[in-house]
C-alpha cells in the first residue's frame, strides 16, 4: 500500500493509553504531511480534524480493544479502506499491532509498508412473513440469542435450503473463520485458519443430541427460523448492530460480497499469533525436522 493522505482514528474515549498513543500518532502523522481525522465527538486533546465521517481516508487506525476494532471495520467497509488495529484489551486477534509495538505505526504509514489481508465477512437478512425486513453483515459473527435469560429460545437450523436440527438453546452463530477465535471458541467452535474459505455454525447451550459445532463451505446458504411459540429473540451482528427478533422469523446467512482489508506489518504466521495471544505453552518445542 502506498499513498496515504488522510487518516481515520478510532480511539476508545476513555482509555487514557488510547488517548496518549492517538495523539502521538496523529501529531508524528501531521509531522509527515499526512491529513488526521476523527470523527465528531472525538476527545478534544487530540490534534486531528472532527469529521462527520463522510471524506475521502485511506487508511482507517484504531487505538482498542476488538470491539473498538469492530466499530472500526464499519467506517473501514463504507470507505473501502484497510483497517489497522492497535491492541489496547486483552486477547486482540484482530489487531495488527500491541501497545509495546506502536512506535512502528507512523513510519509503516508515512511509507506505506502494509501488507493487505483480506478477511470473509458475512451477509445476513431478517425475513418476516415472507418479507426482508432488515439486512446486515458481519466481521466476527452473527449470534441469534434469547432476549430474556429466563427462556430459551426454540429453533430450527438450515443448511443449504434442507432442515438440519431444531434446539432449545441460548442461542446459535454463524461465524467466519475470523471469528472463530471469538465467541465462537468460547462456546466450544474450533480455532479455524483464517485463510480456510468456509463458515462456522455453532450452538450455543443447546438442548439436543445433536449440537456440534459444525464448519460448512462459504458457499453453504445457512438459516435459522425462530419457531412459533418461541420467547423473542435478538440478532447481534459482531456486537455492535442489534436486530430483535419476532417468533416466526428467519436469518438468512451467506458469504458477504465485500471482505474486510486489514493492514499488516509483516506477513506472520497464524499459529504464532494464536500462541501469543492465548500465552499456549510451546517451551519444550526443538525445532527437529525444520528446514
Amino acid at each position: 500500500m502506498s499513498g496515504v493522505e488522510a487518516v481515520l482514528l478510532v480511539v476508545h474515549p476513555s482509555r487514557e493509553v488510547a488517548l496518549h498513543m492517538a495523539g502521538a500518532c496523529a501529531a508524528g502523522l501531521g509531522e509527515r504531511g499526512i491529513r488526521v481525522l476523527a470523527l465528531d465527538g472525538a476527545p478534544a486533546q487530540l490534534p486531528v480534524e472532527s469529521s462527520d465521517g463522510r471524506e475521502h481516508v485511506d487508511l482507517v487506525v484504531v487505538f482498542g480493544g476488538d470491539g473498538s476494532i469492530l466499530r472500526g471495520a464499519q467506517i473501514a467497509r463504507d470507505h473501502d479502506v484497510p483497517l489497522l488495529g492497535v491492541n489496547l484489551g486483552h486477547v486482540g486477534f484482530l489487531a495488527e499491532l500491541d501497545e509495546e509495538d506502536a512506535g512502528e505505526i507512523v513510519d509503516c504509514i508515512a511509507t506505506g509498508g502494509f501488507i493487505i489481508q483480506e478477511r470473509m465477512t458475512l451477509d445476513v437478512s431478517v425475513v418476516r412473513e415472507g418479507q426482508q425486513v432488515a439486512t446486515s453483515w458481519a466481521l466476527n459473527e452473527a449470534s441469534v440469542e434469547k432476549a430474556a435469560r429466563e427462556r430459551m429460545i426454540q429453533v430450527v437450523a438450515e443448511v443449504d435450503r434442507r432442515p438440519l436440527s431444531e434446539w432449545g438453546c441460548d442461542g446459535v452463530l454463524f461465524a467466519t473463520p475470523t471469528g472463530s477465535t471469538g465467541y465462537a471458541w468460547s462456546a466450544g467452535g474450533p480455532v479455524v485458519w483464517p485463510t480456510v474459505d468456509a463458515m462456522l455454525l455453532v450452538p450455543v447451550s443447546a438442548h439436543a443430541l445433536f449440537a456440534r459445532p459444525m464448519v460448512v463451505s462459504s458457499s453453504t446458504q445457512l438459516a435459522l427460523e425462530v419457531l412459533p411459540g418461541s420467547p423473542p429473540a435478538v440478532l447481534w451482528c459482531d456486537g455492535q448492530r442489534l436486530v430483535p427478533l419476532e417468533p416466526g422469523d428467519r436469518v438468512e446467512v451467506v458469504r458477504g460480497e465485500r471482505p474486510i482489508r486489514l493492514a499488516r506489518l509483516r506477513d506472520s504466521l497464524f499459529v504464532d499469533r494464536l500462541v501469543a495471544k492465548f500465552q499456549l505453552p510451546v517451551k519444550g518445542w526443538s525445532g527437529r525436522g525444520t528446514r
